[in-house]
């Protein structure tokens, strides 16, 4: 017998295999360019119901209660959510993030729906939610949480009696804080994961990177503003990880 988790995620693998290994760019196009009248677009959603009813098939024959029948009910269920929604997706303004982020998530929540219908339960999903519940969890969420936009305004707030000193640097708009933001994110994972002596990693790694662009400025007021900046994020990153362990798993 197939373990559910091993199925929901044979779903998932077979999913992004038709949606990005098995999709060439040229039907994209046509699917914002015909929509509903786009026959690679039909092709696409019957061939996401030929590999999600594969590996149903597949966990069929190892487990009694799932005959043919229901393996082409969910694999017809599979092709024609898929070609709703990447029909809906069509009419809405092609290349942006937060399209392509909901597309994906319904995509996966229409599988995840029919694996429940499979395995006959919703335990799953109560597990999932007890487990989000636990105060373990809602405390990392809430470091990761702080560790983002939070701490980017504090951080510019305390650096902004000297931002004020600096001329134009010629860098992208709003790029240190999105570096910052993602740095951030490694030391806390590095922290919660006591990988301490990688934060020094991390750490050399940004000071080769800069050291060229800040050698090149000659210009000590950038050097110590990008120091200082670096400093403070990591430091109080570091304290946050650091009291989270003790707190929540007890580990110095």
């Amino acid at each position: 017998m197939i373990q559910p988790e091993s199925l929901l995620l044979g779903l998932w693998l077979a999913h992004l295999a038709a949606d990005f290994l098995l999709q060439p760019g040229a039907w994209v196009e046509e699917r914002y360019r015909l929509r509903q009248r786009s026959p690679r677009l039909a092709l696409h959603a019957l061939l996401h119901g030929l590999l999600a009813g594969g590996v149903l098939a597949i966990a069929a024959t190892r487990e009694t209660g799932h005959g043919p029948g229901t393996v082409l009910l969910a694999a017809l269920a599979v092709a024609m959510s898929h070609w709703l929604i990447d029909l809906a997706k069509a009419a809405l303004p092609a290349r942006q993030l937060r399209w392509f982020m909901i597309d994906q998530a319904l995509h996966l929540l229409v599988l995840a729906l029919i694996w429940l219908a499979w395995i006959g339960s919703t335990r799953p999903v109560a597990a999932l939610m007890h487990w989000l519940a636990t105060p373990e969890v809602l405390g990392v969420a809430t470091a990761y949480l702080l560790v983002s936009r939070p701490l980017a305004i504090a951080i510019a707030l305390v650096m902004q009696r000297w931002s004020q000193q600096l001329e134009n640097t010629g860098t992208l708009a709003q790029a240190g804080a999105r570096i910052g933001m993602l740095e951030r994110f490694l030391v806390l994972t590095l922290v919660l994961l006591d990988q301490l002596t990688a934060v020094g990693f991390l750490l050399a790694a940004k000071s080769v990177l800069r050291f060229g662009d800040l050698r090149e400025a000659q210009d000590r007021k950038l050097t110590e503003y990008v120091l200082l900046g670096t400093l403070l994020s990591v430091s109080t990153t570091l304290a946050l990880g650091l009291l989270l362990r003790l707190v929540l798993f007890g580990q110095p």
